[in-house]
């Protein structure tokens, strides 16, 4: 009588082949924004929000992209996952075997921490954007990222049959810890400037370090005497660059309105005044920054003579930043 060979699930035999399938959808996710940010492109979005998200401070590491780290984490669970599958189990077993062990591990503490990771951006596109702005400020490639954390965690754990839930455990929960303490010493102050630096008025945006000639002075003045306003949040990389080339004198004339309710002298309930009436006006989500300027709203960034032009501004032009 011949012996039955007992066989393992059908998703223990191809977990290894799901978790680098989803790894790899999450490669080109991260790998996309991680393109657009470095390359200067303009990221597909369905909504001005969307774009929000990405273009914030929470969207980049020490000036890194957020989106390549995500891209080497994806590439790094795939190669987990397939590494030991290149190897013969039929002329290197102890080799193979080793491989698929070491590897579970690997692929249960990456999942895991990015997992955690992924919670922690949740919160913040929720709390900080959505809250705020509606399904407007849902990032759906924040979202996507998320479902693949979340996928690639779950495959993990019911991809093989784990003998020791205890210290499977206990390395989740060390691995959770490490990365919530890890994630929030960046956040908090590793960011370069870019996050909240709170005070007693609000949280600021980074320091203006561009010196402002006559022309520029002179447009913010005219622009502030028209009642010209800008709509901001201090966390936008955006206005900042518009304040950049304003330059730090001119840049403290202009009607300022700064959005975020958390922002020092925060005026978040006129911002969500208006928001219906600049999406009526130009067709797109409430985004930063947005120039009210004679009636019309202007989205994005402005140039200095884009600016003048639309004011009416007469007087002399030489802009240097």
């Amino acid at each position: 009588m011949r012996s039955r060979r007992r066989q393992a699930p059908w998703m223990h035999r191809r977990s290894r082949y799901l978790i680098a399938g989803v790894a790899g959808l999450g490669a080109l996710n991260t790998a996309y924004l991680t393109a657009t940010k470095l390359f200067g492109g303009e990221t597909t979005c369905p909504t001005d929000g969307c774009k929000q998200v990405l273009s914030s401070s929470y969207a980049e590491v020490f000036g890194v992209p957020l989106a390549l780290f995500g891209l080497l984490a994806y590439l790094s669970m795939a190669a987990f996952a397939l590494a030991p599958l290149f190897v013969n189990p039929d002329r290197n077993k102890q080799l193979r075997t080793n491989l698929e062990n070491w590897t579970w591990m690997l692929l249960f503490a990456g999942s895991t921490a990015m997992l955690v990771f992924s919670a922690y951006l949740m919160y913040i596109m929720f709390s900080q954007f959505v809250a705020n702005y509606g399904p407007g400020g849902i990032c759906y490639y924040c979202l996507a990222s998320a479902i693949f954390a979340l996928a690639l965690f779950v495959l993990t754990l019911l991809g093989r049959a784990w003998e020791d839930r205890g210290q499977l455990f206990f390395t989740g929960i060390i691995v959770a810890m490490v990365t919530i303490v890890g994630t929030l010493g960046v956040y908090s102050g590793g960011n370069g400037g870019q996050l909240a630096s709170a005070d007693v008025a609000g949280a600021t945006g980074p320091q203006i370090t561009t010196v402002s000639g006559a022309s520029e002075i002179a447009l913010a003045q005219h622009l502030t005497n028209i009642g010209a306003k800008m709509y901001g949040a201090y966390w936008c990389p955006h206005c900042h660059d518009q304040k950049q080339l304003f330059g730090q004198e001119a840049a403290a004339l202009i009607t300022y309105i700064e959005c975020a309710p958390d922002g020092q002298n925060s005026q978040a309930s006129t911002c969500q005044a208006v928001a219906p009436d600049i999406k009526a006006a130009t067709g797109r989500e409430f985004g930063f920054p947005t120039w009210e300027v004679n009636g019309r709203y202007l989205v994005g960034t402005q140039s200095l003579q884009a600016l003048a032009d639309a004011s009416g501004y007469q007087g002399p032009r030489e802009f240097s930043n």
